[in-house]
């Protein structure tokens, strides 16, 4: 039977849309917005440099490396990265982030001059309704200093994003008056940002829908981003319908990490953009990128987390296990990866691990005597192994195993 015909594929039913007519870029976000988030640590600059790099292996086109206006640790930084990509001839795109006031701007300047990169501006001030009522500013202050941030970045050479904070929940004549200001000033790129995570998809769509109309009114050359963040849980899901509407690139963190409670998780962005049948870069990359950003940001990734978590390929169930098993005695590797998995280990350098637990079968004691030498047709010793795993509560180590093993050969 053809590989084809084993999974029907009810994603790409009539209606669906058509990922291939798709050319989305990724900006990532970890250097920045993730290093927010009030848990992490601010890696050493070493570990920054080898993020960046395995950002480029992944095939992420852009990075926010930095607010260098935040202070001499985050300009030092900013700077150090920028060298690396110019020394490194790396091809991903650095953007910085800035308020909307030249002493933010003034920095990202210096540091292009500098490396003689083109380093994108990410100018952002607050435009819902509710952010403007707490900080006591008018429509007409924030325009002012739209324009004010915007002209000095382009009139200094810089690439301009400009970035409206809370997109979701600002009024569309507010976005219309700045965003228009904004391109008129010289921005190449507008970002709609889910700054709260307060939108749905169907509000994600309606908004990049928005923006690309008010973008084709402009008669500008202008690019549509899309940032979003996971309060609802909405993150990924937002993500993808900003891409559905029209969005030229969107933002995401490694593992999610960011303020709060994080970002659209960039690797499971990966994972889905290429199970969709678009471009990616080496995904075998994965789980060092992740495993990374955990170790030098001093977070946990959950065992149960999608792709790189610990359990992510592995069962202990006897159904599931068996499926793996006897799809692998017929010889078939592509079949064994995915009869118990949407998402096939091999595509990001892991693979498919049965363990021994109270809910396994005589399958997944076979299995286990297999792959680590021992005879999976002796009955002693897989009547011993089965017993202990229906007496115990939870998985069996190695460790326990071995010394049944052990216990039996005496």
């Amino acid at each position: 039977m053809e590989e084809r015909e084993l999974i029907h594929d009810w994603n790409r039913t009539e209606g669906a849309f058509d990922y291939s007519k798709v050319r989305v870029e990724l900006d990532d976000e970890t250097l920045r917005d993730g290093l927010q988030n009030p848990s992490v640590t601010d890696p050493p600059i070493a570990d920054k440099i080898r993020l960046l790099h395995l950002m480029e292996d992944l095939g992420i086109h852009a990075a926010n490396i930095g607010l260098p206006g935040a202070g001499p640790r985050a300009r030092a930084d900013t700077l150090a990265l920028a060298e690396e990509i110019a020394r490194s001839r790396l091809t991903i795109f650095p953007n910085c982030a800035a308020r909307t006031v030249q002493a933010d701007i003034e920095p990202v300047v210096e540091i292009a001059q500098k490396t003689g990169i083109a380093i994108e501006a990410a100018t952002f001030i607050g435009s819902s309704p509710i952010r403007r009522y707490a900080e006591e500013w008018s429509v007409d202050f924030v325009r002012r200093q739209t324009e004010e941030a915007v002209t000095f970045a382009a009139r200094n050479g810089l690439p301009v994003m400009y970035v409206t904070e809370d997109t979701t929940r600002a009024d569309p004549e507010t976005l219309r008056l700045l965003y228009l200001a904004a391109i008129e000033c010289g921005a190449r790129r507008i970002c709609l940002a889910d700054t709260v995570g307060h939108a749905t998809p169907h509000g994600t769509r309606a908004l990049v829908r928005f923006a690309r109309q008010l973008v084709a009114e402009s008669g500008e050359d202008v690019k549509v981003d899309w940032h979003g963040h996971r309060d609802r849980g909405f993150g990924l899901a937002n993500t993808f319908a900003a891409i559905e509407a029209g969005a030229d690139r969107v933002h995401g963190t490694a593992l999610g990490v960011g303020e709060r409670v994080g970002n659209t998780e960039m690797d499971l962005l990966l994972v889905n953009l290429k199970l969709l049948g678009l471009p990616v870069g080496d995904l075998g990359k994965l789980p060092e990128y992740c495993e990374l950003v955990a170790r030098a940001c001093r977070v946990e990734i959950p065992h149960y987390y999608p792709v790189v978590g610990a359990d992510a390929f592995r069962t202990g169930t006897g159904v599931h296990a068996a499926a793996i098993i006897k799809a692998r005695r017929k010889g078939h590797d592509w079949l064994a990866d995915r009869v118990y998995s949407g998402v096939p280990a091999s595509e990001v350098g892991r693979r498919q691990k049965i363990e021994v637990s109270y809910v396994s079968g005589l399958s997944n004691v076979k299995c286990w005597l297999e792959e680590h030498g021992y005879d999976p047709e002796d009955e002693e010793l897989c009547r011993t192994i089965f017993e202990l795993a229906k007496m115990s509560n939870r998985v069996l180590t190695d460790p326990e195993i071995e010394a049944a093993i052990a216990g039996v050969r005496r």
